[in-house]
């Protein structure tokens, strides 16, 4: 059994060691908390139980602590995959709720698996998940000086469960200040993927994700014999051309577990039962 998180790249603690040194205690902790959920739950259940509480930790750009966009509104994306039976779902611009990816989930067994904007958020209030506002006094100062933020920040799980199982979550508050309907990727392949030997989970620049389709390119490449290592070098390689801005962790059937950032500070942690690590 093995767990990875991460917390997207630094923003706002690149230069405050107090905001940097905290989110690396609350990932710390929550790493930790996850795995003993993970001793009596499944890699799927697990990976909604990390993101939800990475969600409800106002120090991180998703759930509770998402960007404004340039309206003035908050739009939340998540998604979550069952690396075993191959299902994805999620949400894309769902508003008001507080657990994004706890939507996902809840898609994961019906026909129309991925639902954006209008469509996610009255699907959520029709299973009950009430409304409930995102921003934080951060956010809105940040919008109304009209000072864009400086980092791109999304979180997400990749877990590994007794049964050898692999599941993977992910869930961003988007990069603040872009269009209406901008769609990042982190509800879709290039952002979260996972299949029986391996998950991924990335974060980033999301145009860059979607334009080197990096999960979705990470676990192809493991599936067809790659080593993770391997798998993420060619990958990462492939973004040099467009200087692309992109972080991932992962880990595949044997228990590796890896990560690479194509730019300094990304924070993620990971434990094992014994040890845990956090990397900045």
């Amino acid at each position: 059994m093995k767990i990875i998180i991460h917390g997207g790249f630094f923003s706002e603690s690149s230069t405050n060691n107090e905001t940097k040194v905290a989110k690396q205690q609350a990932l710390k902790h929550i790493a930790m908390q996850s795995f003993q959920f993970l001793k009596h739950h499944s890699a799927l259940e697990t990976v909604v139980h990390a993101v939800s509480l990475l969600e409800d930790d106002e120090l991180f750009n998703a759930g509770i602590g998402s960007q404004i966009q340039s309206d003035g509104k908050i739009r939340m994306s998540a998604a979550i995959m069952d690396g075993d039976s191959k299902k994805m779902s999620g949400v894309i611009n769902v508003e008001n709720v507080k657990n994004p990816v706890q939507v996902a989930q809840m898609l994961l067994d019906s026909d129309d698996k991925v639902l954006g904007g209008e469509g996610a958020t009255s699907f959520a209030r029709k299973l009950g998940f009430e409304e409930f506002s995102t921003e934080i006094p951060q956010r809105r100062a940040e919008y109304e000086a009209k000072k864009a933020p400086t980092g791109t920040g999304t979180v997400g799980c990749v877990a590994l469960d007794q049964h050898g199982k692999i599941a993977v979550a992910t869930s961003t508050g988007g990069k603040g200040f872009e269009i209406p309907g901008r769609i990042s990727d982190s509800a879709t392949v290039a952002g979260n993927y996972a299949s029986e030997n391996c998950g991924v989970s990335c974060t980033g620049v999301g145009e860059d994700i979607v334009s080197g389709a990096v999960a979705a390119k990470i676990v192809t490449r493991v599936n067809d014999g790659f080593s993770l290592k391997d798998a993420f070098a060619k990958t990462f390689e492939e973004l040099k051309p467009f200087n692309g801005f992109a972080g991932a962790i992962a880990i595949d059937k044997q228990g590796n577990v890896f990560h690479q950032h194509s730019h300094p500070k990304m924070v993620f942690a990971s434990f094992d039962g014994e040890n845990i690590v956090v990397f900045d």
